[in-house]
């Protein structure tokens, strides 16, 4: 297979490059990332449909990866309870090496085809669930058996490479393979790969959420209240929805403990 991810780049003796030489060919490069993300949104639809339909009726959302991949993944999950109140065990960020290679790579883990599939199977998957594999390379051996397994288990599979027609995607019902070319640092896959595997999540996760009415108007009004500044938040869109004052919109919001519960508790009174 090709990989396009280890392919050199164009520019040279970065060593001998100024800073700001260095600056603007790395600038220059992540600007195409939003492009390769753009010409896949139908395929990111077609993911997002479909993950959509298995948590609308209460399945969860994995994600698996190693390095990087994998870290985005956790990234992505663990953002989703703060920002849109649900459960903690329904996005789910899972990385070769376990939680103490968010920190510190542990050598070799990726490598393992079986092991992705041994961790998933802690958390009960089932059929009812979806699983997101994330890889740059695409041929990630812990990503490819957790899909491989997750198919054969009758599971919703979706992948998320930067290289064509990999072994990953060929687990994966849904297949997004945003191409960013060469990075600037051959083959250094946390660059413009990194990127583009973290606005697809943002895409995904964001959209699923909207459609599973997580999100009124542009609001999270359903987001944790875990500091003053998403207090302060939560109190100003309860003002704007109910025209009360700060100190009242305040105590109704603690009162209730989420916006959508303030404003409904006003529109009940």
């Amino acid at each position: 297979m090709d990989k396009i991810t280890e392919k050199s780049a164009e520019y040279r003796d970065l060593e001998l490059k100024s800073t700001f030489e260095l600056t603007q060919i790395i600038n220059k490069e992540d600007h195409t990332v939003p492009y390769a993300v753009e010409k896949v949104l139908p395929e990111i639809n077609n993911a997002i449909d479909a993950i959509y339909e298995k948590m609308k009726t209460g399945g969860r959302l994995f994600y698996i990866g190693a390095g990087t991949s994998g870290r985005l993944g956790i990234l992505d999950a663990s953002e989703c309870p703060p920002t849109f109140g649900v459960d903690d065990d329904w996005v789910i960020g899972i990385i070769s090496g376990g939680d103490k290679a968010i920190r510190k790579a542990q050598e070799f883990a990726e490598d393992d085809d079986s092991q992705a599939w041994v961790d998933l199977a802690e958390y009960q998957i089932n059929s009812n669930d979806c699983l997101v594999g994330i890889a740059a390379s695409g041929t990630t051996p812990y990503v490819l058996g957790g899909l491989r397994e997750a198919q054969r288990a009758g599971i919703l599979t979706i992948c998320i490479t930067c290289n064509k027609a990999t072994p990953v995607a060929t687990f994966a019902d849904h297949k997004i393979e945003v191409i960013v070319g060469p990075e600037v640092v051959t083959g250094s896959t946390r660059m413009k790969a990194g990127t583009a595997q973290k606005l697809v999540l943002n895409t995904i996760s964001t959209t699923v959420m909207i459609k599973l009415g997580r999100v009124i108007d542009n609001k999270m009004v359903d987001m944790k209240l875990s500091n003053n500044k998403l207090v302060d938040r939560g109190t100003h869109m309860v003002m704007q929805a109910t025209l009360l004052d700060q100190e009242s919109a305040k105590e109704l919001l603690l009162k209730e403990g989420s916006v959508r519960k303030a404003i409904l508790a006003f529109s009940n009174q």
